[in-house]
């Protein structure tokens, strides 16, 4: 096969300026809020310099961050929940349906509508009965009255209301990244496995899983890291409340910074979340690494 040879001045022209845009649009901005993060700060008077200790009350004296950690961590774990569900619907919709590609299309419908719409939609779902909310109305009509509740304003459940519409948004979105790859997988292996008696799940087990991988790996990085930085959301629906019940990371940097007016505490908090989101990034890569190499 032969290779195209490209001088380096020619690479060079076509990706500077892509890659001066990048550093411009997020390294220098994350710079920027290491630094702030450095400063006692309101965002309008004169800044001091504090050092780390934005970062001491953020570990030692806020009653709010830890469990707001907490929260953001289950949410990308819950997040995750879904896409092992997309694979296997995913393979059923490729394999007994012709025109899987609508049904995909259908259940994609959520991830083009607006956050604020969604919000929005499902606040009105949640709804107390005696405001006509949809949810509890279907369980009193089920004789089921025992099982309603005020959805977002319930510390105890609130967030696991935001947690199920977050997978319903995104159902779609993954079920669409893995039907795709399951459709990139030519016919010719199937075919000849099962010449060889492999059909069924047994093809799936050593055809499909292996050659999904890089995939499935995809959808679990944007599904977890996507998670963690989970703001517009819990805006939209709640705020952070009921009582800070259903404040994540993101959400609890924008109260600290524009909510309190502490915007150098909150920008601490967002070189938090941005460390954070480079740890487990680098985690799931070294994890898929290793089932590259197995499956290799």
């Amino acid at each position: 096969m032969k290779v195209l040879k490209v001088p380096a001045r020619t690479i060079a022209v076509f990706v500077l300026p892509c890659l001066l845009l990048y550093v411009c649009l997020v390294f220098i901005p994350i710079l920027v809020s290491v630094y702030t993060g450095l400063l006692k700060w309101d965002g309008l008077s004169a800044a001091t310099f504090i050092g780390l200790g934005n970062f001491k009350d953020m570990f030692l004296n806020d009653p709010v961050f830890w469990p707001s950690v907490k929260r953001t961590l289950l949410y990308a774990v819950a997040s995750m929940v879904e896409i092992p569900l997309c694979l296997l619907m995913a393979i059923l919709l490729n394999r007994y349906l012709r025109r899987g590609n609508t049904l995909v299309s259908i259940y994609f419908t959520p991830v083009i509508l607006s956050v604020v719409i969604i919000g929005q939609l499902w606040k009105t779902v949640y709804n107390p009965t005696s405001m006509g909310g949809m949810l509890n109305g279907v369980l009193v009509s089920l004789g089921l009255e025992s099982w309603t509740h005020n959805w977002l304003t319930e510390p105890q459940i609130a967030m696991y209301a935001l947690y199920f519409v977050s997978l319903w948004q995104y159902f779609g979105y993954h079920l669409l990244i893995q039907y795709t790859g399951v459709q990139n997988i030519p016919d010719e292996l199937y075919e000849a496995a099962k010449i060889d008696g492999a059909d069924g799940f047994k093809a799936d087990r050593y055809i499909t899983l292996p050659l999904i991988v890089p995939i499935f790996k995809i959808s679990i990085v944007l599904a977890f890291i996507g998670s963690l930085q989970a703001f517009d959301l819990v805006m939209v629906m709640t705020a952070g409340g009921p009582a800070h019940a259903t404040d994540v990371i993101s959400t609890h940097m924008y109260n600290s910074s524009f909510g309190s007016f502490k915007y150098g505490y909150g920008s601490a908090i967002a070189t938090f979340l941005v460390a954070v989101c480079l740890v487990f990034t680098g985690f799931i890569n070294m994890i898929f690494n290793r089932i590259d190499r197995k499956f290799n």
